[in-house]
Order: structure tokens, then sequence, then C-alpha cells
């Protein structure tokens, strides 16, 4: 067949793009705003991308348009597509029909954690020799992409709970028909989407109750909004969390190297596992993986072997090199939760050096004042906090935006530097005479700090 993607620079829509041409069919598509990873991905698999949307991309022939999630009535190329009442489908559609049908898929949901979780499950898979079919919302180091046909009977996928398109404004995961979950937590976040945490909750609560009878939910115990939606349970429940549940760990050692922590099946020891990455929410994400590998018959050294071996995923404290003598990370954290523990972790893997935060309010939650309090707390273990502009901050009424000036205004008083910029022009002069030798800098992003990411990732020295 022949897949025209609009909007194909997404991460999940740049990966169905390279599955789709690996099983045989021609795909091409056209997107605004491009940059790496996801440019580079599309390049190396030779899928042809056209930079912005016109009418005229329509002239080449195709099967069935897939038409992504940030695309709206409005756009030039949906309008023609639904003028001439041409073929289209969303991506969680296509992805069912195309990878899921026919396997049994496993899914990890949750706020936050959900790419690491879903690489690493990808990874102990793979180890086990089970030749897992994958598709992650990043790079995964170990495979070197973020997807994978795979030739087993497992598909492993990321449950987002957000939107699949214009036409079709249920999350994601309904499409996903999990025989496996994962639920690592649930907070507040998409802004854009639900009016607050009870509708979040509602749609997670609609998920549970597809899981067959013979599948299996995993569930962080330790998350209340998570201990809320899992009752009523249709299906095998296995809770984990720190000192109680199905599964529970204790912390052994932390140190520059990762942390060392022993897994606890039902109060029984399996032994110490040892993770190249700080973090104790890393322990979690480990623990959930652990679970459903056992459930699929995976041995204790296997999966030992394979969180030893883990090496991340790109834009997850993912460390460049160095910049004006600082030791610079990239992550894609943007939620408070996720820059607080991001940046805890980064604190305990160097206790003695000064922390500096480089944060761009991007995301359709992070722009709005939601978080304003949380943001502020969000930072604490930072020495140094750098604020680029609110993204596309012309499109928030004032009284909704985040402000900044109260921010920067909150940090201060906790003693931390704060620079609140008025252009991410301004970045690079900031970092040559802010940063010091022994520092580290860490990208707090999932956007490209308009267009300064790519320049400060060729300035790094490797």
């Amino acid at each position: 067949m022949k897949y025209y993607f609009l909007g194909i620079a997404g991460t999940a829509m740049a990966s169905v793009a390279v599955l789709l041409k690996q099983k045989g069919h021609e795909v091409w598509g056209s997107d605004q705003g491009i940059y790496p990873p996801m440019s580079d991905f599309l390049e190396a698999n030779q899928i042809p991308v056209w930079q912005g949307f016109s009418e005229y991309h329509l002239k080449k022939s195709f099967d069935l348009a897939v038409i992504g999630n940030a695309l709206s009535r409005g756009n030039p190329e949906v309008e023609e597509i639904l003028d001439r009442q041409l073929p289209f489908v969303s991506l969680p559609e296509l992805i069912r029909r195309e990878f899921i049908d026919g396997r049994e898929s496993i899914v990890i949901t949750g706020t936050h954690g959900k790419t690491t979780t879903t690489s690493l499950m990808s990874w102990v898979m793979e180890c086990a020799g089970l030749n897992p079919g994958f598709m992650i919302g990043g790079i995964a180091n170990n495979f070197q992409s973020s997807i994978q046909l795979g030739g087993g009977k497992y598909f492993v996928i990321e449950g987002d709970e957000y939107d699949c398109a214009f036409f079709d404004k249920r999350p994601k995961f309904v499409h996903y028909f999990p025989k496996y979950l994962i639920l690592n937590n649930i907070e507040f976040d998409h802004a854009d989407i639900y009016p607050d945490l009870a509708s979040i909750k509602d749609v997670f609560r609609k998920l549970m109750r597809i899981v067959p009878r013979g599948g299996l939910v995993v569930a962080n115990g330790d998350d209340p909004a998570v201990r809320e939606v899992i009752a009523p349970i249709y299906s095998r429940l296995q809770v984990f969390s720190r000192e109680s549940g199905d599964w529970s760990y204790r912390i052994l050692e932390k140190s520059p190297a990762g942390i060392a922590f022993e897994i606890l099946e039902k109060g029984v020891s399996a032994g110490r596992f040892d993770f190249p990455f700080p973090g104790e929410f890393q322990v979690q994400n480990c623990l959930a993986v652990a679970a459903v590998a056992r459930d699929l018959g995976i041995g204790w050294e296997t999966i030992g072997d394979a969180f030893r071996s883990f090496r991340g995923v790109a834009r997850r404290l993912d460390r460049w090199g160095t910049l004006h003598g600082a030791a610079v990370y990239d992550d894609f954290a943007h939620h408070p939760t996720a820059i607080r523990v991001t940046l805890a972790a980064m604190k305990e893997k160097f206790p003695d050096k000064r922390l500096v935060a480089l944060f761009e309010p991007r995301t359709n939650t992070t722009v709005r004042n939601f978080f304003q309090e949380e943001l502020a707390r969000a930072f604490q273990p930072a020495d140094v906090v750098i604020i680029s502009p609110v993204h596309r901050q012309e499109r928030i009424p004032e009284k909704e935006r985040l402000s900044l000036p109260l921010l920067k205004t909150t940090l201060e008083n906790e003693g931390k530097q704060v620079f609140c910029l008025s252009a991410n022009s301004e970045i690079p002069e900031l970092l040559a005479t802010t940063l010091k030798e022994g520092d580290v800098l860490v990208l707090l992003t999932n956007g490209s700090l308009g267009g300064e990411y790519q320049k400060l990732r060729a300035a790094v020295t490797r």
C-alpha cells in the first residue's frame, strides 16, 4: 500500500512510518518545524518528507492518509482530503490494524516513565529471545531505534491518554487492546484535553474494562490515583510498591554509576539488581517490567542482565558531552513531577556539583499557570535555573499564562540564581557567561528551544 503521513515528524508518526516501510509499504509525508532526533531518523530510513503543508502535496496519489493529532480543521491538506473524500485514518487505529491485531499487546501507561519503561520492557524481552515488536516514544539506545517489527507474538507499546486525532477524541490507548498493562502513575496533564484529574482517571477506568480476564494489570500501589482506577478490576492484578504489595523493593546502594536494589516477590527476595541510571523512580520502572517479565516466564538471571546492560533512551538523561567545562545532559522532562525527579536524580548522582537547569515551557499544560506553584517546587534540586520564553505565549490569555516573573521571584527567594530569557537566541551567550568548570547542565524540553537545541548539540564537545 501507499501511505501518506500528515505530520510525519512526530515521534510516534515517524516510528510507524518506518515500521510500515519495513513491512514493504511505500511511505512518505509532510510536516513543519522538523528537528532531531526524528528528522535524522526519517532521513536515515530514506523516507521522503515535504516541508510545510500544501494542497499540491496531494497530487501524488496514495491509498491511505494518516493524519497526526497535531493537525486540525483549517490545515490545507486536511481540508483537501475532506473535500475530495480521500481515505484517512488516525495513527492509533492504524497501529492496531497493522501491528497489534493477531498479537498480544503489552501496553505501558502513566503520566511519567512510559518511554523508559517501554524501552526496558522491550530490552528484557529481546534478551530473553522473544523477539518482540515494539513502538517507543523515543530512540532506545540498545536498539538504536524507536521501532521493531519483531517476529514474536508480543508487541510492546506506550499507551498515551492523549487524543487520537481531530476526528477521534478518544485516548490513544483504547485502540491497543492490552493483554498486559503497566500503570505507572496518574497525574493531571494535557490541560488542552482534560479539564481536571477526575476526567483523566475516568479514561483509565475505561481502559481497565478492555483488559481481558486472562490478562494482567501491573499497577503502582504507591500512587493514590492509580489505586482508585484499578477498583473494580476485571483481570488479574499485581501491585508494586516500595514496601508492600505483590512486588516491592529495597534500595541497596546509590552511586554515580547508578542504583542497586533488591526485588521482593510477596516478601521473598529475588536478589540484587543493578541499574545504570540514577533515581528511585527508575527502580519503580524496573519493578513493573520485572512483574510482566516473570509472568511471561523470563528468568531472573536474564532480567538482571538486561537491567545491567540497559543503555537508556535518547533525550532521557542523555549525556551529550561538555560545554564550557560543564557536563551536558538532555532530558524530555516537561511535567513538574518529571522535572523534579530528574533533577533530584542528577543531584543525587553529582552531589558536589553545581546543577544548572535549562527549561522550556512548551506543552499545552506548562505554558499555562496550572503548575505555577508546582514548577517552583520542581526546581528545588537545581542551583541555577534558566527559563526560556513561554512557547507561543501570544496564544495564551495573560490571565491563564505561566508567569515567569512570579516563578523567578519565588525561586530567587529560595536562593536560586534565575534567568528568564526574552528570546531563545540569548541561550548561547548566557551559557557561555554562566557555566563554570565542573557544572552539570540539564536541558529540560520536549521541543527544540526555538532551534537553539540543535545548535547546542553541535557545540558540545564529545
